[in-house]
């Protein structure tokens, strides 16, 4: 499913040979880049305001809420739209957004408006957030098999990965540093600027072919036929659950402005740091594949690699060193990275092109949005439970969760993709 030895170059000659592929991954970047900073500065900055590790978990709410509700009506009204038009208009509205979160966190917000009223401006804007994802989640996935050719998949999914990961690495990294040195208008700033770099980087990629012409039967049926093919796809349903609650019970890290102030006592800086440990493991993962592909077992792998991630979690819940738990959360990220790749290529695979975009959007139904509850379930476990119960809770949870799937869904761990 990757590339043998003799082809680790690639993916590289990918982006020279496709212009519109490579202005694909800087708007992939850059996006992402943008959007990892700015929840990073905003976690950080509510609870400080607020003090309150709920707050923390009401973000996460507050974006599940729309991205759930709405992933099956977006999918739907993707499948029949020119794909870049609908992610340009989706960018749009993020630097709206960011304009929003500027503005509610700048001094003067800060000094005139209390911090209840700062807080549900942040919620809704995160609210609008969660929608606008429910779209851009099943339009990119659409987009990237338009840009590419068939064969040319898994050096343009490992890329799409890598690209991912650097920027979820470097983008909570820079916002630590910013907002430790700059400030947090500065750092909305910085924010702003990769979201119009996003979007004018999407101009130059043509607008492409719209698939599915035919419009057959209601909204309704059309949802159907998704979520029919997902639920009687054993493979994909099965890859789908398993990150779904690994991810929803392995949601610790939205705790790391706790144990950045309370628990580790290393300030935004180190909050950065920590919060880009899970991406820098990510990027190693990937930067392996490239040299040891996962050619065999892909579902046995993913597997194992979701359990990897709980036993991780589990252990920097109870670590008290930042360098130890620095190196979990990495650790964590290194097998992440390694089911986020496996799931993408099932995903690509198994997936009929006229159903990409809805079943994308189960996808980010069902994967996406559970950062988000997970974020809500580990905020809620830490108000009653103590920080470092919820964590050890989570792990094991993820741990729990491997074991049923390993039993349940024989296909998975028969899967070939070659």
């Amino acid at each position: 499913m990757a590339f043998s030895k003799s082809d680790i170059s690639a993916p590289f000659r990918l982006l020279r040979s496709n212009k519109q592929f490579a202005n694909y991954i800087i708007t992939r970047f850059a996006l992402i880049f943008g959007l990892f900073m700015q929840a990073t500065v905003i976690s950080y900055e509510l609870y400080k305001l607020t003090n309150s590790k709920m707050a923390l978990g009401l973000i996460g709410l507050s974006e599940a809420i729309p991205a759930i509700g709405m992933s099956l009506f977006a999918g739907h009204i993707v499948e029949f739209r020119e794909k870049r038009g609908m992610l340009l208009k989706c960018i749009g509205a993020y630097v709206l957004i960011s304009l929003g979160n500027m503005f509610f966190t700048s001094e003067h917000a800060v000094g005139t408006l209390s911090i209840v009223t700062i807080s549900i401006s942040l919620y809704a804007l995160n609210f609008c957030n969660g929608l606008i994802r429910s779209f851009i989640g099943p339009t990119n996935f659409a987009l990237l098999p338009l840009v590419v050719k068939k064969e040319e998949y898994p050096q343009a999914i490992t890329l799409s990965s890598f690209a991912w990961q650097a920027a979820t690495v470097l983008g909570p990294l820079t916002g630590g540093f910013l907002l430790a040195g700059k400030g947090i208008t500065f750092t909305m700033v910085i924010v702003t600027i990769c979201m119009g770099l996003a979007f004018f980087s999407l101009l130059r990629i043509p607008p492409q072919a719209i698939i599915n012409t035919k419009k057959t039967g209601d909204i309704f049926d059309s949802l159907k036929q998704g979520l029919r093919f997902v639920f009687r796809t054993e493979v994909i349903l099965a890859a789908i659950s398993l990150d779904l609650f690994a991810v929803l019970f392995g949601g610790a890290e939205a705790l790391l402005p706790v144990y950045a102030r309370d628990i580790l006592h290393v300030g935004e800086s180190g909050f950065g740091w920590l919060r880009s440990a899970h991406g820098i493991g990510s990027i190693l993962t990937l930067i392996i594949l490239t040299v040891l592909p996962l050619k065999t077992k892909p579902g046995v792998k993913l597997l194992w690699s979701v359990a990897g991630y709980g036993a991780a979690l589990l252990c920097f819940g109870v670590s008290t060193s930042f360098m130890l738990s620095f190196a979990l959360l990495m650790v964590a990220g290194m097998f992440d990275g390694v089911s986020v790749v496996l799931r993408q290529s099932i995903l690509q695979y198994q997936t009929p092109d006229d159903l990409k975009s809805r079943v994308a959007s189960v996808n980010t139904m069902f994967i996406s949005s559970s950062n988000e509850i997970g974020a809500f379930e580990s905020g809620l476990t830490a108000q009653y439970m103590g920080t470092v119960p919820a964590v050890i809770f989570g792990g094991c949870m993820t741990i729990l969760v491997v074991l049923v799937t390993w039993a349940k869904a024989p296909k998975l761990r028969r899967l070939q993709l070659e």
